[in-house]
Order: structure tokens, then sequence, then C-alpha cells
């Protein structure tokens, strides 16, 4: 039942992403009669200073959202695990290279990091994804490196290198699945931070470019009509409020579930 509502949520937010190119949206088309309306005139979420829809433009904001999110934390996941594991195996100087490397992320703020690597490829949501991936790799790396630490000394796996198991094999097929718990909810946490990094790089105005549009974007264009158009900004700020909430939600019970800390306590 506690998995119910950040479930329904984000398959909401999924489909919306992925069925927004079938919807007859209209997220361009000026209405210079209807600038700045409120909701209920024409459309439920009204329009914005240039006369467009708001429900449309949200829509395709979640679409990009969700792109970027996938994007971002499936190319982040597949670096940072065979970064980690790689080095946590192995150890040795490469061990020690990986470490000081990842030490040398942490040092600097990750949104700050993604501002600047942004900042230096370009705006655009291809380099918003390869911004947040050299920043988001890290964390991958880092407890896919602490996992087979505690994990190379089992019996199971001391066996297998007895055997004379070839090492990918020994990764692949008796580390990999001991370690998907831990990583599954680190990857769920990750989604909800790629959220508001996204939001972030596309409010600074280096995500989407204009006209394309973006939960970021449309928060920036808002906020110089806080007071007479409140509802530019409430609408894709209460998306990314929910969607980001009910993924930590799902993260939570992920970890309650899978047990990862008692796990990680016991190894």
């Amino acid at each position: 039942m506690r998995f119910i509502l950040p479930l329904g949520v984000l398959c909401l937010w999924a489909l919306v992403s992925v069925g927004v190119q079938f919807f007859p949206l209209q997220p361009d088309v000026i209405h210079l009669e209807s600038i700045l309306s409120p909701p209920g005139t024409g459309a439920w979420l009204g329009f914005d200073d240039l006369g467009r829809s708001v429900a449309d433009r949200l829509l395709v904001g979640a679409r990009t959202s969700f792109l970027v999110a996938a994007w971002v934390v499936s190319l982040s996941a597949f670096t940072g695990i065979i970064i980690g594991t790689l080095s946590g195996y192995h150890g040795g100087w490469l061990d020690l290279i990986t470490v000081q490397v990842i030490d040398i992320f942490l040092a600097f703020p990750g949104i700050l990091l993604a501002i600047a690597l942004a900042g230096i490829l370009g705006p655009g949501i291809e380099n918003v994804v390869i911004a947040l991936t050299c920043v988001g790799w890290v964390g991958f790396a880092r407890l896919a490196r602490a996992q087979v630490l505690s994990l190379r000394q089992r019996e199971h796996i001391l066996a297998a290198q007895a055997l004379g198991t070839v090492k990918y094999r020994i990764m692949r097929h008796h580390l990999l699945p001991l370690m998907a718990a831990p990583l599954i909810v680190e990857a769920t946490f990750g989604v909800a931070a790629v959220v508001i990094a996204e939001a972030g790089l596309s409010f600074l105005g280096l995500g989407v470019q204009p006209p394309g549009a973006s939960w970021g974007s449309m928060i920036r264009d808002g906020t110089r009509y806080m007071l007479v158009a409140p509802h530019m900004v409430l609408a894709p700020g209460l998306a990314i409020f929910c969607t980001v909430l009910c993924v930590n939600m799902l993260g939570d019970r992920l970890r309650d579930h899978l047990d990862v800390r008692g796990r990680m306590v016991k190894t």
C-alpha cells in the first residue's frame, strides 16, 4: 500500500512524457487576447506572458524532465558502477586513482560544477545531460566501490576465485546481483536530484532554449509576473514539488523494503 501513491504519480509522469507527442497540444501557439489570463479562461491552467497555454507547456516540460532524468541516471549509473566495481575489485593503483578522482569531484558542490560545465559546453538539453552525467556518476562509483570492498571477501567469491573463474564473470554473476539493492535506491534518489538540477539549469538559461518548454524555464518566465499571474510559477513549481516528493517517497519505501541499511551494517 505504501508504494501506491508514489508509483501512481511516477507512472502518470512517465505516461504523460511518453504520450505527450500524441496529444493535440499547442505549447507554442500565441493567443494575444489571453496574455496572462488566469486559469479557467479558455485553459485550465491559464496563459503565460506571451499568451501560450500553461497546461500544454507544463505537459511538454514533463517530457523534458523525464527524458533528462532517464538519460542522466542511466548514463551515470552505467559509468559509475563500472568504475566503482573495477576499482574496488582490482584495488592497487587503479583504486588509488579512482578514489582521488572521486574526492576531487566531491570537493565541489555538484550543482555548481554542473553549472560550470553547462556554461562551458553551452546551452542546450544535450549539454545539460552531459554536464549532469559528469557530476552524477560519482555517487554510483563511490557506492559500488564500497559494496565491492565489503563483498569481495565473501566465501562464494573466494570459492569462485579458487576455481579459476575469470574476474569478469565474478563481477557480473557474483558481485552485481548483491549490489543491486543499494544501487537501485541510489538511482531512485538520483532521479529526484536530476529533476531539480535540470530545472535549476533551465532557470538559469543553460537548459532548454526558447521556444522549448521546461519546468525551470517556465518558473523563470513567471517570476516577473508573480503578483499579476502567480499561476505561471505555481503550476511548474507544484509539478516539480510533487514529482520530487514522490520519487523520494519511493526511494524511502524501496530502502525500507530492501533493507539496504541493514545489509550494509551486517557487511
